[in-house]
């Protein structure tokens, strides 16, 4: 599913590099339709940098965050320097867990007859109401048809849905929520809430295989913390530590943040 919008700044991106030169790379942004973006040898590493192709090279796929954007002028600055491993190994994963989600809307498609712009439409619907078509897929696959409720979603493609979910995704053990109330009035204040909710999904204790920790944004001021795990211990901790540290990186920048728990479900 391609994306024809704009990144924003200080969103991570995927990004395969094109052309290397002296003063810094030419990269494709993988999740907007290609859109080109240009990395300064300045922000690829810290530090002084005398050749950039000891960092970066053609072909190479890597996660930058995005500078500065300017539609009109078609050019988008991006970073590599100023995104750490974590960061990298869960947008890497967040990327590949919408390719596959992708490729599950297209056996829906497949199943049920479904044009493409029709797809599309049901691609964007996702999207808008659970964060992200993988998480849908995720949901599906948990809560069945539960999870859709009040979700306007005609029921051949729901049906469809749930019956791929099921085949295609493995449920962990344990599945538990929780929310965090972030305001912040200074006039940097989105921003701030950005830090602290990246600083959230920053928690050591999350291992790509055995953990998933998931951040979406329900209503202002609310978020949910989302953790899946093979155990209720290991999620319970890390929601947790997630969710005090979504608090106390906003207090510290001047903001104020609460947190309720919420146990959705628990499947053994």
């Amino acid at each position: 599913m391609g994306n024809d919008n704009w990144p924003e700044v200080g969103e991570f991106v995927v990004c395969t590099v094109k052309n290397v030169t002296d003063f810094g790379a030419y990269v494709e942004l993988e999740e907007f339709g290609g859109r080109e973006g240009f990395i300064h040898i300045s922000e690829i590493k810290a530090g002084w940098v005398k050749y950039v192709r000891d960092y970066v090279r053609e072909g190479q796929k890597i996660v930058c965050k995005v500078l500065n954007v300017d539609p009109s002028r078609g050019h988008i600055d991006l970073s590599l320097k100023d995104v750490n491993e974590h960061q990298r190994r869960a947008k890497i994963q967040e990327w590949k867990n919408e390719q596959k989600a992708a490729k599950w809307l297209q056996f829906v498609a497949e199943e049920t007859n479904t044009d493409e712009d029709t797809l599309q439409a049901l691609h964007e619907k996702l999207v808008e109401e659970f964060g992200s078509a993988y998480l849908a897929f995720e949901e599906a696959a948990i809560e069945g048809e539960k999870a859709f409720k009040g979700v306007k979603v005609n029921k051949k493609y729901l049906k469809s849905i749930i019956k791929i979910a099921g085949e295609n995704i493995k449920l962990p053990f344990v599945d538990i929520a929780g929310y965090v109330d972030l305001t912040c009035t200074l006039p940097n204040g989105v921003e701030v809430i950005k830090q602290a909710l990246s600083a959230a999904n920053s928690v050591d204790d999350v291992d790509g295989k055995d953990i998933r920790l998931e951040i979406s944004y329900t209503g202002a001021p609310r978020y949910r913390i989302k953790v899946i795990a093979p155990d209720y211990k290991k999620a319970e901790s890390v929601l947790k530590k997630s969710a005090q540290i979504a608090v106390d990186t906003i207090a510290k920048l001047g903001g104020h943040g609460t947190f309720k728990r919420h146990i959705e479900s628990a499947k053994a």
